[in-house]
């Protein structure tokens, strides 16, 4: 299992992956506060798959959501789902839309890239969030690497560096981190970062 394979799982299991995927919203009291950091009603949602339950989620709060995922699949499945809003297909990875959001999410996208790609999205955050935007995503909890899977046996890679790496990267890039709880026990063991952008 290499990192470039997870496109093509994707591609080829998305479908199953979004019909399985849960709905219950654990995620809602980080995305609400995400969603108080906001600066306005634009948000970039990067590895936005489905859409569901998520970007819905965000959606149904006023926000404009601009989806982006590398999977054919899931962009299909976006605009099926969402068909007010935008998504485009396009690797997250040395992505430059042009254009400044008001807060960007990365949820339980981002640790599917490797080490050095996960270093190299945070030029990517900066570029395109608004000062004092808000940025969230997922990672492991400390430094490694760990094949899970997805659709009934379908392999996927994912990648971690450790939080003390992540916090210098956020300060390297113009962000201060607000909190991150490593396998947060109400958020279904996620380990999430919550970061925004410096005002100057």
């Amino acid at each position: 299992m290499h990192p470039d394979d997870i496109l093509p799982t994707y591609e080829a299991h998305g479908a199953g992956f979004a019909a399985n995927r849960g709905r219950s919203l654990f995620e809602r009291p980080w995305l609400d506060r995400f969603l108080r950091y906001t600066t306005g009603r634009e948000l970039l949602d990067l590895g936005c798959g489905s859409g569901q339950p998520i970007a819905t989620y965000l959606s149904e709060r006023n926000r404009d959501i601009t989806g982006v995922d590398g999977a054919a699949t899931m962009v299909k499945l976006f605009a099926k789902n969402l068909p007010e809003q935008t998504v485009i297909h396009a690797d997250m990875r040395g992505l430059d839309l042009g254009k400044k959001f008001d807060g960007i999410l990365a949820w339980n996208s981002f640790f599917h890239l490797s080490p050095d790609d996960q270093r190299n999205m945070f030029p990517v955050f900066a570029a395109h969030a608004s000062p004092g935007a808000p940025v969230i995503l997922t990672t492991g909890h400390a430094e490694g690497e760990a094949i899970g899977e997805i659709d009934g046996g379908a392999p996927v890679y994912h990648a971690s560096l450790a939080p003390a790496a992540y916090r210098t990267l956020f300060d390297e890039a113009g962000f201060d981190v607000i909190d991150f709880i490593p396998e947060d026990p109400d958020c279904a063991g996620h380990s999430v970062w919550l970061a925004r952008r410096r005002r100057s």
